[in-house]
């Protein structure tokens, strides 16, 4: 055992490397704390103790050091080398997920008159709908936020007090403080049919009602987790928008409505202001239904497990989406996906390229990203897989958890939430990009899929357990595979779309 005094003597620089280390993976000093203690409880450093450990003004003992050395996956002699880091590791401010942009030049052909006149005509000629469009720019403004709506967090959690879970009973107990009145209706799930002619079951889980009534489907007293969270909407509605609900209609289907204010290809600046009400009044309904502190908690407990859901009596996707919002981790994705190819939900705060097309239908998608093959394959439970796509011209390693559910009318369809590995590769100092076409390349020599190397799963389980995301060291006992954004840019070989889509499906 290392004395304290030669601790001391070899404590230069070790403050200024917890913090960098803790910044570099996003920690506040609250999380490294609660990571420590499940480390050792015994031994782990307070809040208050880090805060002095880190200015330099405590040195730790060594059995804190080793429990602070193992959640970040170091030697303790890495801490106590008296060699400084090239320079404070701080994340990225500038980053921001989505899809990348573009520059608006010549400007004159991207002022607000010209925009005003193209943007409709652009509608109207591909066939998206105002509501769509609506969508789509809600989505760009949430991906480039990354998630975080301060104020909607604070509005929620005034209504809430931060309690977690809250009951049925609690969501009914909070709608009649607010003056709002319940009904119950009877509606049964009906079949609707697309534009691809895809049929698929919808029904109307709640409406809302001027001044002051909700109705509330009946079938939901049998799906408290949707009753919760169609309860925390409304509310959210009442509370953001002084019971303006005139629009939220709450529906459970693979399917948009088909009426002709939704379907509309018309620009209405009506579309967008409710589809902004909607999208800040289900965020909302997240926060109130898991609010962040408590559920980042709960998260980090569990190792970011997907059936914390379960215990907080929340859907899936609400679970899911709100792990994109808490986790300190910035780099996520979320899908909700129902077959052939409809994206209900998305969000890419890591900026991963769409699997298929939203808008329209795509002749050559990639048949083995995860939410594929989880459609497509009767598996029981959740799929972690590794996955490596090239986004522009570099590979990067995905990893993500899905999990096949079925809606309220009784349609399946597949939530899938992921994260992007290599900037936390890059966060440990390692070669990401290196590791990602040594990676690729195994794949391509395996033919498509290949069983880790072990060199790069330790780097990879490294990673893993400083996420502290059980699911991603799963992934990492799983073949890793070759995904592409779409078939025309296969990078396995032979090609899946050059030898068949036969084989595409079934390898």
């Amino acid at each position: 055992m290392r004395s304290e005094k030669s601790l001391i003597r070899q404590s230069h620089f070790l403050g200024t490397k917890i913090r960098n280390l803790r910044k570099r993976n996003n920690l506040t000093m609250e999380d490294l704390s609660a990571r420590c203690i499940r480390v050792d409880s015994s031994n782990a450093p307070s809040v208050s103790y880090l805060s002095m450990i880190e200015r330099g003004k405590r040195v730790p003992s060594a059995a804190m050091l080793a429990v602070i050395a193992a959640v970040f996956q170091k030697d303790v002699d890495w801490f106590l080398d008296d060699v400084p880091e090239e320079q404070a590791i701080t994340p990225d401010k500038g980053s921001r997920g989505g899809i990348s942009g573009m520059p608006l030049e010549p400007s004159f052909l991207f002022s607000n008159d010209i925009l005003q006149i193209a943007i409709p005509e652009m509608l109207s000629q591909t066939g998206t709908s105002g509501r769509q469009f609506a969508h789509l720019l809600i989505r760009a403004h949430q991906e480039h936020h990354q998630n975080h709506f301060p104020d909607l967090e604070r509005a929620a959690e005034e209504i809430g007090k931060k309690q977690m879970p809250l009951s049925a009973d609690d969501m009914l107990a909070i709608a009649k403080s607010m003056g709002l009145k319940i009904k119950w209706i009877d509606d049964t799930p009906r079949e609707i049919i697309d534009s691809n002619g895809q049929t698929s079951q919808q029904i109307t889980t709640s409406f809302f009602e001027p001044p002051s009534t909700i109705f509330i489907n009946k079938l939901l007293k049998k799906r408290v987790h949707r009753l919760k969270y169609d309860l925390a909407v409304h509310i959210g509605h009442c509370v953001l928008h002084n019971k303006d609900g005139l629009k939220s209609v709450m529906l459970s289907g693979s399917r948009e409505p088909t009426d002709d204010i939704m379907q509309s290809n018309t620009l209405n600046a009506q579309d967008i202001l409710h589809a902004w009400r909607d999208f800040e009044s289900s965020f909302f309904a997240g926060a109130l239904l898991c609010p962040k502190v408590p559920f980042r908690q709960l998260l980090d407990r569990h190792g970011y497990e997907i059936d914390v859901h379960k215990q907080l009596q929340v859907s899936a996707s609400v679970a899911m989406r709100r792990m994109t919002v808490v986790s300190p981790y910035p780099h996520w994705h979320y899908f909700d996906a129902y077959a052939p190819g409809k994206l209900k939900a998305v969000y890419r705060g890591n900026g991963i390229p769409l699997p298929w097309g939203n808008m329209r239908m795509v002749e050559d998608p990639c048949q083995h990203w995860a939410v594929f093959r989880v459609i497509n394959e009767p598996l029981e439970g959740t799929s972690a897989q590794i996955s490596i796509l090239n986004v522009g011209d570099e590979p990067r390693i995905y990893c993500c958890e899905s999990i096949k559910v079925d809606d309220s009318a009784g349609n399946p369809h597949v939530l899938c939430a992921g994260i992007d590995l290599n900037p936390a590769i890059e966060a440990q100092g390692k070669d990401a990009l290196g590791i990602a076409n040594d990676l690729k390349q195994a794949c391509v020599d395996g033919g498509g899929s290949v069983d880790i190397p072990k060199a790069i799963k330790q780097d990879l389980t490294s990673v893993a357990k400083i996420l502290n995301i059980n699911w991603v060291e799963r992934g990492i006992d799983n073949d890793a595979r070759l995904i592409c954004s779409r078939g025309a840019v296969c990078p396995r070989q032979p090609s899946c779309y050059s030898a068949g889509k036969s084989q595409c499906e079934g390898s």
